[in-house]
């Protein structure tokens, strides 16, 4: 599939407002990828698909998470919703888009919750889902000013937003994004806190 059908295929899957998001992703993705020495080209099609199932009904997005059976899909079933589109993101964009690099299905995956061990790919799409140029946020510039020198640095920064709102909403916090904070700050400060 070409990336222009894809393109068309995911528009359809959106309202205009999340089609603009996603090619903002698609942007910082490319971007950052090209900064950090990484695919451009995986990081767009990463981009493109990684919100395709966003805005599903939520029993669709857990038969797909079902139908796929990974088993970190299957965990997030245990948490909010709002996680649930990207590991249904990642079984659909194999099954109906072809992808087949795990790679790029990954950064689909874990591109809300992260995990320890994040490719730079998986860390890219991650960080450009936050500071794509739509973003307007407390603290979105700041993120971006991190993005210049470090994938790291500014997805901990980013994960700290969300935990902290999520803590202030009440809201349970899915233990995988906490690990991934973790791991990123071994990854910054190697033996040492």
């Amino acid at each position: 599939m070409s990336i222009d059908e894809a393109c068309a295929l995911v528009e359809r899957e959106m309202p205009a407002k999340r089609w603009r998001h996603t090619l903002g992703v698609v942007e910082s993705s490319v971007a950052l990828a090209e900064r950090f020495g990484a695919d451009a080209e995986k990081a767009r099609i990463a981009a493109i698909l990684h919100d395709v199932a966003k805005f599903w009904p939520v029993e669709k997005q857990r038969q797909a998470i079902l139908d796929d059976g990974d088993a970190a899909g299957l965990d997030t079933l245990l948490f909010d919703k709002e996680l649930w589109h990207s590991h249904a993101g990642a079984f659909v964009a194999r099954r109906d888009f072809g992808l087949d690099d795990a790679e790029s299905l990954d950064a689909i995956r874990y591109h809300t919750s992260g995990r320890p061990g994040m490719t730079k790919l998986e860390k890219i799409v991650c960080l450009a889902d936050y500071i794509e140029p739509g973003r307007d946020f407390p603290g979105v510039d700041a993120l971006r000013k991190l993005s210049e020198k470090s994938l790291e640095e500014a997805l901990v920064a980013g994960f700290d937003g969300t935990l902290r709102f999520l803590i202030e909403q009440g809201k349970r916090i899915y233990p995988l994004t906490v690990l991934t904070r973790n791991d990123l700050l071994t990854q910054i400060r190697p033996g040492g806190f």
